[in-house]
């Protein structure tokens, strides 16, 4: 059987219900008051329609609930304040942009794993942030990220964020306190994970030790052709004359 061709303005109508469909799929954002929702849509990095339409004058922007890891583009949103990437594939390689206003980052159920490397993302891109979440990450040692950690685990990564990161208002939903920042300054230092270098050690060779010039021989006798002598003594003492005897009595005998 022949295959039917399909004429032009069945071709025509096929793309221009595709734009349509893109069209109504952008516009199912959320935009009021300069706080921009995309959420639930499978994306895995900002889409470019977004960024131009909405860079300019959004101050909150909602990602959450997408497949995002490339945040290329973020740059662009200026005025952000306030940023929402939670479940996401945000994880270590993932970039950060830097947001100059942005005071509110949460980062909740991510594949986040290294602390050390996240604070100081965030200490180079976000100078004014005061509100940080990172529940559900295992950076996070609590038990919505691994049944094994307990509150102890819990109040060492606090208390290290707050050490390097003391402007924090808010961390993962709890206020910070005075006390808080009191005992992260005072066990902060101790927390400090000190990374080795990748390369392996090398050990200088040894050379073999030198010879002493001290010797108990006199120069005379010193020869380094030392021949050893064997053999039997043709002396036999029979204790006649034994210092000894002089005290033991006849009578002993």
């Amino acid at each position: 059987m022949a295959d039917v061709p399909i004429d032009s303005g069945q071709n025509s109508e096929m793309v221009k219900d595709q734009n349509i469909t893109e069209e109504e799929d952008f516009s199912c954002e959320n935009f009021q008051d300069g706080q921009l929702s995309y959420v639930g849509h499978d994306i895995e990095s900002v889409p470019q329609k977004l960024i131009e339409d909405y860079s300019k004058v959004t101050t909150r922007l909602d990602l959450s609930f997408n497949q995002v890891k490339n945040l290329t583009g973020l740059e662009d949103f200026c005025h952000l304040q306030e940023l929402v990437l939670d479940n996401n594939e945000i994880d270590d390689t993932t970039v950060f942009p830097r947001l100059q206003q942005l005071h509110t980052l949460t980062l909740n159920k991510n594949k986040l794993t290294d602390l050390e490397h996240l604070i100081e993302e965030i200490k180079s891109k976000f100078p004014r942030l005061t509100y940080l979440s990172l529940l559900g990450n295992a950076a996070c040692p609590n038990q919505l990220s691994a049944h094994d950690k307990d509150d102890e685990d819990y109040s060492r990564y606090r208390y290290k964020v707050l050490y390097n990161l003391p402007n924090l208002k808010f961390l993962d939903s709890t206020p910070v306190t005075g006390t808080d920042l009191e005992e992260a300054k005072r066990v902060g230092p101790f927390l400090t994970v000190v990374r080795g270098s990748d390369e392996p050690h090398t050990f200088p060779e040894e050379s073999p030790p030198s010879p002493s010039p001290y010797s108990p021989l006199p120069e005379a006798g010193r020869n380094d052709e030392h021949q050893g002598t064997f053999g039997k003594s043709k002396y036999v003492y029979y204790g006649k004359h034994s210092e000894g005897n002089r005290f033991i009595r006849n009578t002993d005998l």
